[in-house]
């Protein structure tokens, strides 16, 4: 039982945040302008917090019922724990920061920092995932660039299924705080507000994205099982006490946690959910975006 939760709450991890993370890499691809990469980033900013939170189970699940063999793991991969950690600060603060000043050269830093940022937390997860299977360095090195490549294959198929509508909307939302910015406002042609999910999709071709996302779903959870399976987890239980407390608070957990993402999905994950409209004055065309916070 312990064992199936620790899985289930890992796999949920990796597919919602390795999207998130995936998205963030491909930035400079996605988005070639400030108001692209703003339509970007509007894709992952109403989730990604929430999706960080099954890390957080996952990481209090095993310290508590595998404690011994938390603290082993975690010396292990110091060095990449320790990247892991300061690339996901990097990316969460220039998503966050991004629009709390209105300056070229302030978003640029940021979207740096989201894109640096993404790219050392999806490469220190490809190199724990491949050391944990035990394997040799050279097929380390490769193990770790196909988990980037998961990554970016499945940031690429959420940002088709979420920026899907944008060639027939137009505009320009927004999901984030801050006023609106110079540069970033008014309303886009359909051609322009589309390109950004028609970069996404191009990829896949006649596949499509909703395959695409279910077959990176599936690639990337069976590249953490097959990590997690290396790992000496049933002989490292704690006792019986401890588990007795916790396994029953993970299994009640377990339900509102996935029913939160699935609220959150089927609210905000819609075209244009995330982003609430006002119309402009009488004779004005353009129309401006409204944080969510």
């Amino acid at each position: 039982m312990e064992i199936a939760l620790l899985a289930f709450f890992t796999a949920g991890y990796l597919v919602l945040s390795g999207a998130d993370f995936g998205i963030g890499m491909l930035l400079p691809y996605l988005g070639r302008s400030p108001a692209e990469r703003g339509r970007v980033l509007d894709v992952i900013t109403p989730f990604f917090l929430a999706d960080e939170v099954w890390l957080v189970v996952a990481v209090g699940f095993f310290a508590g019922a595998f404690p011994v063999l938390e603290g082993e793991f975690l010396a292990e991969n110091y060095a990449a724990f320790t990247v892991l950690l300061l690339g996901w600060v990097a990316r969460d603060a220039g998503i966050l920061l991004r629009r709390r000043v209105d300056r070229a050269a302030w978003r640029t830093g940021c979207e740096a920092a989201v894109v640096a940022g993404s790219w050392a937390v999806a490469l220190s997860w490809g190199f724990v995932l491949a050391g944990s299977a035990g394997a040799a360095p050279p097929v380390l090195v490769a193990a770790v660039v196909a988990a980037a490549g998961l990554f970016c294959a499945q940031g690429l198929a959420l940002a088709a299924l979420r920026l899907r509508g944008e060639t027939s909307r137009g505009g320009t939302g927004r999901a984030s705080g801050g006023e609106a910015l110079r540069g970033e406002t008014g309303q886009a042609s359909g051609g322009e507000a589309g390109m950004p999910w028609r970069r996404a999709r191009r990829p896949f071709g006649a596949l499509g994205e909703r395959a695409a996302y279910a077959l990176t779903s599936a690639a990337i959870v069976s590249a953490g099982l097959a990590a997690g399976s290396r790992l000496p987890l049933a002989e490292h239980l704690a006792d019986p006490a401890t588990l007795a407390l916790l396994t029953p608070a993970a299994a009640i957990l377990t339900p509102l946690l996935l029913g939160t993402q699935v609220w959150l999905w089927w609210v905000l994950a819609r075209p244009g959910a995330g982003t609430v409209r006002t119309a402009g004055s009488a004779g004005t065309a353009g129309t401006a975006g409204t944080a969510v916070s």
